[in-house]
């Protein structure tokens, strides 16, 4: 009787284990594909240890490694969380905390470079990078001092300066622009979105592939009234299946864009059509929710609005009084991002290639700030306080004045200024990290300029 016949359990479970090890086989050597160089030459031996210091915001440490086994020790020394991320490849550690230590296995490396950064929004931009050089085999490395040394701090001004005076910066592409709809026959407002990944230069010479509406980041704006019938027809030109969400948007169950609960996932190639009536104001966005975690943080973000701006004509709050007949000189849409190919942006765009805004002395403007990102961001605005009148659409039965708006993921902000003084006025994020860094401005910044009257 054959093996089989006695035993075919035990014959399957050899099967599953070849399998299995095939499997081991294939995984290795996807592994091995993500690591730094690798060389026929590389010696075998114990791992050489390169012990790495984590803090805000730089990576020091040992940074010449010898080629063979090579181990990342890295220690937070900082006051936040960290983590140690090769670039270009699959290896990477979770975030660790202040105190801890985690280590990163390169496996075998050759000789050569390659990066290590903390991937942590804003940390690779404000100077979390480091290059590790991996010398050929049998050379002697000495640990790298770790001791602080002083900057160039006359250089770094320079180029601090320079970035400033480079604002604002011309680019390609533009966001936020308005969608005209086409009015079918019984008054449908019909929009159409086209999901494609487009170039985007987010600053000066730097473009990314961005995934976007309508070839924009942000993408098209969308502004519609109270009680119109709206059909928006999607069109997905990715390579991933997506779908679209109406944030802080009232609609049916079925046009809340969230697969599989409400809708099949519309696959690359394919069109959906969203129809709904609006019902009530709202100041909302719409974005991808499959794959949101990818999809958002790369462009795939826009502002939806829907009837007037509930702005508190005639009201006196904390001793000021809001003009009854007040005409906006501005009306301001600022989306904020802080990840993926975008990054630390306003509208789509890294300071200086920022927008700025020019008003005239006396005018009123609102803005409507929209977090599309991952952290919150302390929206402030140098010389005048900000007028909150309404919260994720919703009006403020008591509006209330702040210099400074922290806005978190999600939350819509809506609020109105009196640009009275004449003057350049700096407007930021007031996390520094995500406006500043040694040898340059950069991001989240942008200005308010007032011209005399």
């Amino acid at each position: 009787m054959s093996s089989t016949e006695e035993n075919p359990v035990f014959d399957r479970l050899l099967i599953v284990l070849s399998l299995f090890g095939v499997a081991v086989v294939v995984l290795g050597i996807v592994a091995v594909a993500t690591r730094p160089a690798a060389s026929n030459e590389i010696p075998l031996g114990e791992p050489f240890v390169a012990r790495l210091s984590l803090s805000e915001f730089q990576i020091g440490g040992t940074l010449t490694v010898p080629a063979g086994q090579v181990v990342l020790e890295a220690s937070n020394d900082g006051s936040m969380a960290h983590n140690l991320v090769v670039r270009g490849g699959n290896l990477r550690t979770p975030d660790f905390n202040p105190g801890e230590t985690v280590r990163l296995d390169l496996g075998a490396v050759g000789a050569g470079t390659f990066e290590v950064l903390c991937d942590v929004p804003g940390h690779t931009e404000a100077g979390m990078v480091s290059t590790i050089t991996v010398a050929p085999p049998g050379t002697e490395i000495q640990p790298t001092a770790t001791a602080d040394t002083l900057p160039d701090f006359v250089a770094l001004d320079a180029l601090v300066e320079e970035s400033m005076l480079a604002f604002p910066a011309e680019t390609e592409g533009r966001g936020n622009q308005p969608l005209e709809p086409t009015v079918l026959a019984d008054g449908t407002l019909e929009f159409e979105l086209t999901a494609s990944i487009e170039q985007w230069e987010v600053e000066p010479g730097k473009f990314v592939d961005a995934w976007t509406y309508n070839g924009q980041v942000p993408g098209p704006a969308i502004r519609i009234d109270v009680g119109d019938k709206v059909r928006v027809i999607l069109r997905n030109e990715l390579p991933d299946s997506t779908d679209v969400h109406w944030h802080g948007v009232r609609t049916p169950n079925s046009m809340d864009g969230v697969a599989p609960y409400t809708q099949e996932l519309i696959a690359a190639g394919e069109t959906f059509i969203y129809e709904f009536v609006a019902e009530r104001p709202a100041v909302g966005m719409y974005h991808a929710h499959h794959h949101g975690q990818r999809a958002v943080p790369n462009g795939m973000f826009g502002v939806f609005t829907i009837g007037d701006n509930p702005i508190p004509y005639g009201r006196t709050i904390s001793g000021t009084t809001i003009p009854a007949d007040l005409d906006l000189a501005l009306d301001i849409p600022m989306v904020l991002n802080d990840a993926g190919v975008i990054g630390l942006s306003l509208n789509g765009k890294s300071f200086p290639a920022t927008e700025p805004y020019v008003v005239t002395e006396g005018d009123w403007i609102s803005i409507r700030y929209y977090n599309e990102g991952l952290q919150s961001h302390p929206m402030h605005l140098h010389q005048f306080p900000q007028l909150v009148y309404a919260k994720d659409g919703i009006p403020l039965d008591s509006p209330y004045w702040a210099d400074t708006i922290n806005v978190a993921p999600g939350e819509r902000y809506s609020v109105l200024v009196n640009a009275d003084d004449p003057g350049t006025w700096v407007w930021h994020c007031h996390i520094l990290t995500h406006v500043e860094r040694d040898d340059a401005m950069f991001g989240m910044v942008t200005a308010l300029i007032v011209q005399e009257a």
